[in-house]
């Protein structure tokens, strides 16, 4: 087996782009990652473009931490917790018996439905609020384990965490560096639990780890980037880009 995979200089490309992408959904634009998954089934087969995937979200989620480690807000992390650990678990036993297209569809009716479910509830609701300093408002229990369960259980079979991630954000109306702040410290906790499980599944390999270190300074650029970006991004320019990446991740999963 030869260190890197035979791919076209497009396919590069690709995978390059794909890397900036994860670098600026990390420290910007969270969701937007979403392409990058869907470029690397694309060019790579199925099962090992997760394992390479998940080094580069790994390196992303450390420049969210470094960048937004401060903004996180810490009771609605230790409040999803136990719901984000059986969703982890339902999703490593639902990998065991669905197969990949059934994934797939399932992942985007559900995120399709908490969009539905989101807007809705924000329409609801007061106006948005354009106050970055503002506190998130609070969730019941109820609703923070059934986004937790679902964040955990799609972040194991698709790495399509995110999305759901982002829609339950956006529902309790975090401004955008506690937005960005909770979800770099939620995912980069969830990316390393999944590290021994790609590797016992041979789905990160010596290969693997060649490809990467190619393609990590596209995930460099893309969260510098991002971090640029932030800071020229209103609240609610900030939502609606959201919705718009999430809705195109969730479609991506169905066809």
């Amino acid at each position: 087996m030869t260190l890197l995979p035979d791919l076209s200089t497009l396919a590069w490309a690709a995978l390059a782009v794909s890397a900036v992408l994860v670098g600026f959904s990390k420290t910007a634009l969270p969701g937007i990652n979403t392409l990058a998954v869907a470029i690397f089934a694309a060019v790579l087969p199925a099962k090992p473009s997760t394992g390479a995937l998940l080094l580069l979200l790994i390196v992303g989620d450390m420049f969210a931490l470094w960048t937004y480690r401060k903004h996180a807000h810490w009771p609605t992390l230790v409040r999803m917790l136990p719901a984000v650990l059986v969703g982890l678990a339902l999703g490593a036993v639902f990998l065991a018996f669905a197969g990949d297209s059934l994934v797939r569809r399932v992942i985007g009716v559900m995120l399709l439905m908490l969009m539905a479910l989101t807007l809705w509830q924000r329409h609801r609701d007061s106006a948005p609020r354009d106050d970055d300093a503002a506190p998130p408002a609070p969730a019941s229990r109820a609703v923070a384990a059934g986004y937790g369960s679902l964040g955990g259980f799609t972040t194991m079979v698709a790495n399509a965490g995110g999305p759901v991630m982002s829609m339950y954000f956006l529902a309790a109306r975090f401004p955008k560096h506690a937005f960005l702040g909770t979800a770099a410290w939620f995912f980069a906790v969830m990316n390393l639990l999944k590290v021994p499980v790609s590797v016992g599944l041979g789905l990160i390999t010596t290969q693997t780890l060649v490809l990467d270190a190619l393609l990590v300074p596209g995930v460099v650029l893309g969260a510098f980037a991002g971090r640029w970006a932030i800071t020229r991004i209103r609240q609610r320019v900030f939502d609606t880009a959201v919705i718009v990446v999430t809705v195109l991740g969730s479609l991506y999963l169905l066809v």
